[in-house]
């Protein structure tokens, strides 16, 4: 049986896209649908609900970080696997950067995949007015396809009723209405949402989602309204390459920012990943070849980390003869030291000079362009990624040593030298999600 897909979007953040598409997946895995997720553009939370509500790992796709043969690649392994796949476009559904079909806009995918987009649409403070945003949506782009809307946040059934009536008048189908219920919204910190496993009540939320979308949404439809993926012809080119053949990776809760894609195509290249934790005091295994430190919440846990001797003597002594990488907040762990949210100042493992604050707080957010200045875990001197910076922290001290990679963003501006790197240690606060 061919997969058929369809895409969850909304005209802006915070309509109720990640509510929705739980809502789905769960009902769909309930009645014993084999679904799958994807999440656009990058996002390390969602794609772990996503993953919790199936049962299996969910994919990112962006279409700025990756080229369209990888995006290929991703979306015809997801379709091996399923009978559906669901992707949960990120921002609004035209949000991007200004370049034509590459933009990491949501519009993108479904202009490339020719799947169906229903919108979610934030009614709070709206009535009929909802129908011309449904409209203006719909009528945007003639190679983007949204046959109806998901209502979000109905006050009753009257104000459900005028809604629906504006918008079925301007040709489109109301697929469901959700009523305004606070109970039912994910508690969120300063990167999104409270991650999926810290949720000691999430397969009871998760439930409690499925009901709402056998009680409120009409999935028949919703299904027959889904297209089938189209037939694709993938490459792996563009997938990172390992940094070693057995990969120390840190996994605990203040390191969980790894993209699935990114560990897949290192074990489709016979890398082999074996997780040790550093909140345990945990050293990276000696009988492994690199070290990767990824992103996540070390400024949650500096204190823990501080004290972690163990992890900090074995590290060291990797380090003295196998690459060690650190993503963000490996990056900062990486340093010589970082001041907490209340201004406590608390000593890393110094195997880079810098220093790093989250009291001194500046968010950093965007695509990233980076051009490697010298060999080390992600490539040669020379090599191009493409990923992206989402970050509050800051450096209070750049420290000395050589810059790890030349930065530009999206629209190809110079950001200049970042990250650092001093022997086989590396570290930056760019996240790398393909090879350019």
């Amino acid at each position: 049986m061919q997969a058929r897909g369809l895409i969850i979007s909304a005209p802006q953040s915070g309509a109720g896209k990640t509510t929705v598409t739980l809502a789905l997946l769960a009902a769909l895995k309930r009645r014993g649908v084999k679904v799958r997720a994807a999440k656009s553009g990058p996002d390390y939370i969602d794609p772990t609900f996503h993953a919790a509500a199936t049962g299996s790992l969910s994919a990112n796709l962006d279409s700025w970080a990756m080229p369209p043969a990888f995006l290929d690649a991703l979306v015809a392994r997801a379709g091996e696997a399923a009978e559906f796949l669901v992707i949960e476009g990120a921002m609004g559904l035209f949000d991007g950067v200004p370049i034509s079909r590459r933009s990491g806009a949501v519009a993108d995918l479904a202009a490339r995949f020719s799947l169906p987009v229903f919108l979610v649409l934030d009614v709070f403070a709206q009535a009929q007015s909802a129908a011309a945003v449904a409209r203006g949506f719909a009528t945007h782009d003639p190679l983007v396809r949204v046959p109806g809307v998901i209502l979000n946040r109905v006050a009753g059934e009257r104000h459900g009723a005028m809604i629906a009536a504006a918008i079925q008048a301007c040709g489109l189908s109301i697929f469901g209405a959700l009523p305004r219920d606070e109970k039912i919204v994910l508690p969120e910190r300063h990167l999104g949402l409270m991650q999926a496993f810290e949720h000691a009540d999430l397969d009871a939320r998760l439930g409690a989602l499925a009901d709402l979308a056998e009680r409120h949404f009409d999935i028949e439809s919703i299904l027959s309204a889904a297209l089938p993926l189209p037939a694709l012809r993938p490459s792996e080119r563009h997938a990172l390459a390992p940094p070693g053949q057995r990969i120390a990776l840190a996994v605990d809760a203040a390191f969980s920012f790894v993209y699935p894609h990114v560990l897949e195509g290192w074990r489709r290249a016979s890398a082999e990943i074996v997780h040790f934790s550093p909140l345990a005091d945990e050293p990276p295994p000696e009988d492994c070849d690199a070290c990767w430190l990824p992103g996540g919440y070390p400024e949650l846990h500096a204190g823990r980390l501080a004290g972690a001797r163990r992890f900090h003597a074995g590290l060291a002594r990797f380090a003295e003869t196998r690459p060690v990488h650190g993503e963000c907040g490996g990056y900062m762990v990486l340093g010589r030291a970082l001041e907490d949210a209340d201004g406590v100042t608390h000593p890393m493992t110094g195997l880079l000079s810098h220093a790093t604050s989250f009291a001194k707080r500046k968010m950093q957010l965007g695509y990233r362009q980076a051009k490697l200045l010298g060999q080390g875990a992600l490539g040669q001197a020379g090599d191009v990624l493409r990923g992206h910076e989402f970050h509050y922290a800051t450096l209070i001290g750049a420290g000395e040593d050589a810059p790890f990679a030349a930065l530009s963003d999206a629209e190809d501006r110079e950001l200049g030298p970042a990250g650092g790197r001093r022997g086989r240690v590396s570290g930056t606060f760019f996240h790398a999600i393909a090879r350019a």
